[in-house]
C-alpha cells in the first residue's frame, strides 16, 4: 500500500490492535471475471468478462462481477504488503458469499445494489472500472464511498454510499479475522495478522504473561477443532448443528 493514499479508510496499521471479529453463519457461489468497458456500465457489470481468467473457488451468492469487484475492495480494506498477507489471502470474500446464504442473507440485495451503484460511481467519477484504476484512486473512491459522498447515476446504494462502506468494511473484518470455520481467515492469515494465539480452552496466568512478551505460539486451530464446543449450521440448508461454539 502506497504511503501517500488517502488515509480515511481502514488501514493495516489500524488493524494490528483489532480484536478478533465474530463470524456468522455460511454458504457458497459461481464467479467469472471483472466486467469490460465495451457494454454500459450496468449491463458490464451483470455481464462479467468474457476473457479467461485464472481458475479461482466457486462462489454461490455472489455474481462474477459482484464477486471480483468485492474482492478489489477488500484487498485496498486490509492490503497484502511488506507486513504480510491481507484481505485477499484471508478470503475475506468466500466468507461473505458463504454468509450471504446464511447468517447475512437480509444483506443479499444491499450488496447487489451496492456493487452495481459502486461500479457506476466509479465509472462516472473517475472514467474506469474500479478494478482498472491505479491503486490510489481506488483508494480516493473509497473515501467517497465512506464519506457519503458517492453519488452514482440512479442512485442504487441502499441507505447511502456510507451504509454501504460500514456494512462491506464489517464483513471483511469478520472474513478476515474470524474462526477458520466460518470459511474466511484462510490459513489464520487473520489471527497471525493482529497476533492472536488461537483458541485456547484454558489460559494461565503465565500463558497471559507469555502472550504480552510475544513468546507464546498460535495453537493454529479453530474453536470447531476441539469436540466440546457445537458446530453452527455452515450453509442454508446444510447439515450440522444450530447453535454456535460455547
Amino acid at each position: 500500500m502506497a504511503d501517500d493514499s488517502p488515509r480515511v479508510i481502514s488501514r493495516r496499521d489500524l488493524l494490528r490492535g483489532a480484536a478478533v471479529a465474530g463470524a456468522a453463519v455460511a454458504t457458497t457461489a459461481s464467479r467469472a471475471l471483472a466486467p469490460t468497458e465495451a457494454a454500459p456500465a450496468a449491463e458490464a457489470f451483470q455481464a462479467g468478462a468474457a476473457a479467461p481468467a485464472p481458475a479461482r473457488a466457486a462462489y454461490e451468492q455472489l455474481s462474477a462481477a459482484e464477486s471480483d469487484l468485492l474482492e478489489g475492495i477488500a484487498a485496498r480494506l486490509i492490503p497484502s504488503d511488506e507486513s504480510g498477507p491481507g484481505a485477499a489471502e484471508a478470503q475475506a470474500v468466500r466468507y461473505i458469499d458463504r454468509a450471504l446464504g446464511g447468517a447475512l442473507a437480509g444483506s443479499r440485495e444491499a450488496y447487489r445494489a451496492g456493487l452495481e451503484a459502486f461500479d457506476r460511481y466509479s465509472r462516472q467519477s473517475r472514467g474506469r472500472a474500479f478494478l482498472e484504476l491505479s491503486p490510489a484512486d481506488q483508494d480516493s473512491v473509497l473515501t467517497d464511498v465512506e464519506s457519503g459522498a458517492a453519488t452514482p447515476p440512479e442512485g442504487g446504494f441502499v441507505d447511502g454510499s456510507a451504509a454501504f462502506f460500514a456494512m462491506v468494511k464489517g464483513h471483511v473484518w469478520q472474513g478476515t479475522f474470524g474462526d477458520p470455520y466460518y470459511g474466511g481467515n484462510a490459513n489464520l492469515v487473520g489471527w497471525e495478522l493482529i497476533g492472536y494465539p488461537g483458541v485456547r480452552t484454558m489460559v494461565s496466568a503465565e500463558d497471559q504473561r507469555r502472550l504480552e512478551r510475544g513468546e507464546l505460539r498460535s495453537s493454529r486451530r479453530s474453536a470447531y477443532d476441539d469436540g466440546r464446543f457445537n458446530k453452527a449450521v455452515v450453509r442454508a440448508g446444510g447439515q450440522g448443528d444450530s447453535g454456535h461454539g460455547h
